[in-house]
């Protein structure tokens, strides 16, 4: 059995792999996670010992096969449960994230199955992350994506994705009006600051820092334009 800390770990390591494409430092890991370099290492080393991640001095850690195991089961719970708190229990999309993280470690492997069978077995979780299948295999992944830094002014998108969710992002973005599925054009991107975004007659700024997580695509149409 792992604590609910050990999981998180595993959890953020498969995050940040995915982010950088390799190994992951502590200090990435301890920035993440808010604590300090030294605990992210004396967690290292405990899992290192369970055989869950590989790690080599000055060059970050990995998981191994068992631990991206875990990690992906740790994400199947997290996100089934924001879908199903979104879909049937009225949670808003921008709450649900905090909530998942503190119920994805208690839930058991029945209780996983009753919310996939409730949710048709859904494919992505109210933020666009991929929900792993009961097999604990992703979806054929998607085409990389632009994110909301990477476009022109004038450019029209879609939201499909927010990434990092802190309860303190999402509820900014909730507030903004901008979440998957939300049709953006862009009005201005300050260099090194502010992208200011239109949608529904009104227009946003959004801090670099938060446009970075969002990944985007053109409307349709406008690739071909």
């Amino acid at each position: 059995m792992l604590s609910a800390v050990m999981e998180d770990y595993i959890k953020a390591m498969y995050v940040l792999e995915r982010e950088s494409g390799g190994r992951v430092a502590t200090s990435a890991l301890a920035e993440y996670l808010d604590v300090t370099p030294p605990t992210v290492s004396s967690m290292l080393a405990k899992l290192e010992e369970r055989g869950l991640i590989d790690r080599e001095e000055y060059r970050g850690a990995t998981l191994t096969e068992e631990g991206e195991l875990v990690a992906l089961e740790i994400l199947r719970h997290h996100r089934l449960i924001e879908a199903f708190l979104t879909e049937h229990l009225d949670y808003d999309w921008a709450d649900v994230h905090d909530e998942a993280d503190r119920l994805e470690h208690h839930i058991s492997e029945e209780f996983e199955a009753k919310i996939a069978a409730a949710l048709g077995d859904p494919g992505l979780d109210p933020h666009g992350d991929p929900i792993p299948d009961a097999e604990l295999r992703l979806p054929d992944p998607a085409p990389e994506r632009l994110r909301l830094t990477d476009v022109a002014v004038g450019d029209s998108v879609v939201v499909q994705r927010i990434r990092h969710q802190d309860e303190a992002s999402l509820r900014y973005l909730a507030e903004a009006g901008v979440q998957p599925g939300t049709e953006l054009v862009v009005v201005d991107v300050a260099p090194f600051g502010m992208v200011t975004v239109a949608t529904d007659g009104s227009e946003q700024s959004l801090p670099a820092d938060i446009a970075r997580r969002i990944d985007i695509d053109p409307v349709a149409g406008e690739a071909e334009a």
